[in-house]
This record gives structure tokens, sequence and C-alpha cells, in this order.
């Protein structure tokens, strides 16, 4: 019985195959119960009992061998048969690029120029876009008879827990800048970006939501000049060394003196029309000295620290850098409008 044993072993080591069917064949040969295997097992009473300790092992062995040996034949041809299923892509096809999104006008802008003074040392500082009395109007020297406090130009929150303080969405960043005074000791030097609201008509030159840059500069004997230097600093690394400034007497509840400060249109190269108004020029900011008295309501000794404050509007610089001549374009997520700015980041 041993040399059969030996035999079949033998048989089980060359199993070859390749079907599944065969493999299952070659089961039912050897292990079914009708099996070559079993009916040796069968035949094992008729061993002698000296010689039944070496056949019962040799048999045990036989049978395991012979499931391994099955058992991995059938893993390898069911691994090969998923391979093949699997759909071999055609590499001769084109790519399906995944179109990319990209940032706002507006954004790419505000970013550059908060970029620009941050390398003269401006930081970045934010507040509220609901605000109260105080800090929209009252500190920036606002008088009470002021038109800017109108409902015709602002937009009132109806806020019965405020008492008698008047809430209101905030007309302008200065409420920041308010804020940072009130906080803060000089020296001070921040720009505050963000959303304003405004009672005004829509067209291709205003809107009732916009957004400002605007920045502080407080520390010992700053002056006009300063200002002007920051201003043309910012100008030239923006729209161009070869860009033309000039600056015209304005007038701000909370700077004096105060200036508006224009660079040549650069929709129509300066020869006019309906951004520019026919003039050839664009106000792109208002700036001047920060009135000692503003000072004062913050808690910053007027007598000790003076300062200059900007303010600009992000649409109309973004309107010239990419000569856009209707700002309602930027709110209506036209896609055709914002696709040509992904290469602008």
């Amino acid at each position: 019985m041993k040399n059969k044993i030996d035999e079949i072993l033998r048989q089980v080591d060359e199993f070859k195959t390749d079907s599944l069917e065969q493999v299952e064949e070659l089961r039912i040969k050897y292990l079914s119960k009708k099996g070559i295997i079993p009916s040796l097992f069968s035949d094992f009473k008729d061993v002698a009992a000296e010689e039944r300790k070496e056949i019962g092992m040799a048999l045990n062995e036989l049978k395991n061998k012979a499931q391994d040996r099955i058992n991995l034949l059938k893993e390898e041809l069911q691994s090969l048969s998923a391979g093949q299923d699997k759909k071999i892509p055609d590499l001769s096809m084109p790519a399906d690029f995944t179109s990319l999104g990209s940032r706002h006008p507006l954004s790419i802008v505000r970013r550059q120029i908060i970029d620009i003074f941050a390398r003269i040392g401006f930081t970045v500082s934010e507040g509220p876009e609901i605000e109260n009395d105080w800090h929209n109007f009252s500190a920036l020297n606002f008088p009470e008879e002021h038109p800017a406090r109108d409902m015709q130009d602002t937009f009132f929150v109806d806020d019965s827990a405020s008492g008698t303080e008047k809430i209101a969405l905030r007309t302008h960043t200065s409420s920041v800048q308010v804020r940072v005074m009130e906080n803060s000791k000089p020296p001070i030097r921040s720009v505050s970006p963000g959303r304003v609201f405004r009672n005004e008509a829509i067209s291709a030159r205003a809107h009732c939501i916009f957004h400002q840059v605007e920045g502080l500069y407080v520390d010992h004997n700053v002056s006009f000049a300063d200002l002007k230097q920051t201003l043309y600093y910012f100008v030239q690394e923006f729209f161009g060394k070869d860009t033309k400034v000039r600056f015209r007497p304005s007038y701000f509840p909370f700077t004096e003196p105060s200036a508006e400060m224009d660079v040549t249109c650069m929709i129509c190269g300066g020869a006019g029309c309906k951004i520019c108004k026919n003039s050839g020029w664009v106000e792109i900011l208002g700036c001047g000295m920060v009135d000692p008295q503003v000072l004062e309501n913050c808690h910053i000794d007027s007598n000790e620290y003076t300062g200059f404050a900007f303010g600009m509007g992000i649409e109309r610089i973004t309107m010239l850098k990419f000569q856009i001549d209707d700002l309602r374009l930027f709110f209506e997520n036209d896609m055709r409008f914002l696709k040509q700015f992904e290469a602008a980041h």
C-alpha cells in the first residue's frame, strides 16, 4: 500500500490544468467520497498493525497535499480570469481633462493689493460687516446732519436690542480702522479689505455692494509726503512704472487735509470714455492725514502721534487692471466672463 500512496503522491505533484473545469474533475477523481484517496482510507483497515502508524501518516499527508494542490490551481486560474476580464484602456484616446475653477477677478486684485502693501510693512485687519453708529460714523467725525447717515445713502438694520443706537451695514472699512486704533498702540500700519454697502443705483460705474481696501499708518512724525510716497509706490507696483498720477484737494470728515488721487484711464488710454466720464482720468482712491479728533476718539494722543489714511474701491481698480467697462459683470457669475481670468492668478 505504501507504494500505491507514493505513486498517487507523485501524480498529485504533477497536477497541471488550464481550466477550472479540469480542476473540479481532479477534485472529484481524487478527493470525492468515491475518489481514489478516500478509497485508500477504506482499505486502511486491512493494513498490518505494525504498519498502521506509518501508512496512516502517509495517507494524511497525501490527502492534505492533494487538497492544497487543487486549492492552489483553483486560485491561480481565478486570478488569471479576473485579470483578463478587466477592460484595458485605449491609450491612444485623447485625455479627458477636468476643467479647473479659477479665482474671481476681485479676489485676484484684492490679493495683489494686499501683497504690495505687505512688502512695506502693512498687516491685514478685518472687522464686522454690520456696524454700530460709533464705529461707522461718530468716531470718524460724521456730524448728525451728514447725508451719509440718511436712509437714502445707508442700509440701516432694525435692531430693537440696540436701544437708540443705529445699526447699519457698514458703508466703508474705515470702521475697521477705528477698531484697530481702539485696540492697538502706535505704531500702527494696517490695511483693511472687505465688502461694504451703500444705497446707490446700480449702473456700469456703481453698485449697492462693492469692496474696499483701506489703509492706515499712525506713528511719530507721519507726514503728507509719507502718504504720497506710499501711494506712488502702490500705483507703480500695481499699474506699472509709467502710470501718471495726480492729486486733487477734497474733503472727508475723518482726514484733514484730504485729497483724491487719479490715474490715467487705462481703458481709453486717456482719450475719454464712459468710465472716466471723457476726462481721461479715473479717481481710484481718497486719502488724507487722520484728523486729530479721530485719533482722540480712539484714545491716541494727537499731540504725540500723526497718521494718514487712504481707501480704494477694488472694483474700480480691477476694471482698470483688466480693462473692464461695466462693473455689473463682477456680480453676474457669467462663466464666459470669469473664464477669462484663469491665467491671472
